[in-house]
């Protein structure tokens, strides 16, 4: 897989110039999909920024995830980070968002979602897609891992976005 800084450096071709927003809503990261994001020069002109919600609290008063939806689902899952990422584009009032919730580890794992486990969610208000990894490799690595996947899943959207609807303001195709 690509680096983060060269993921940045073709999220910033795909948005940048184009009148669309992107906001971030971290729990594991704590904030790093973000950073790797505003690293590339220019980010500011589609980057409207990310909230770190560490804690069901934050989910729950900043970005709208029902309380039901995490003692149902638990808090590392599918359902969750679709409600995050729907949350921060409503808060933020962006276009596209990526949200990541999970088990980084080395603790917090449990035999039903053992450490690795990391859920990210991605897309726009009509189309948020998740996308779970399982692999857990300390960590370090795992929140590495996460942020990469998480940006080339959303470079990943934009192109097929692009694709399906040519006259697509989203068509510089970095």
């Amino acid at each position: 897989m690509k680096s983060i800084e060269s993921l940045s450096q073709e999220l910033h071709g795909l948005l940048y110039g184009t009148g669309r927003t992107l906001a971030t809503a971290e729990s594991c990261t704590g904030g790093g999909i973000a950073a790797a994001i505003v690293a590339t020069s220019g980010s500011s002109d589609y980057f409207k920024g990310g909230i770190v919600s560490y804690c069901n609290e934050v989910k729950e008063q900043q970005l709208g995830v029902n309380p039901e939806t995490i003692a149902t689902y638990n808090v590392v899952s599918s359902e969750v980070a679709r409600e995050m990422c729907l949350g921060v584009m409503a808060k933020l009032n962006t276009d596209y968002a990526i949200s990541i919730t999970g088990c980084a580890g080395p603790g917090g794992g449990s035999e039903e979602i053992p450490v690795g486990t990391i859920w990210i969610g991605y897309g726009s208000k009509d189309d948020v897609r998740t996308f779970r990894l399982t692999k857990d490799e300390g960590r370090a690595k795992n929140l590495k891992n996460a942020t990469k996947q998480a940006l080339s899943l959303m470079i990943d959207y934009l192109r097929e976005s692009c694709e399906k609807n040519l006259r697509s303001e989203v068509c510089s195709l970095a």
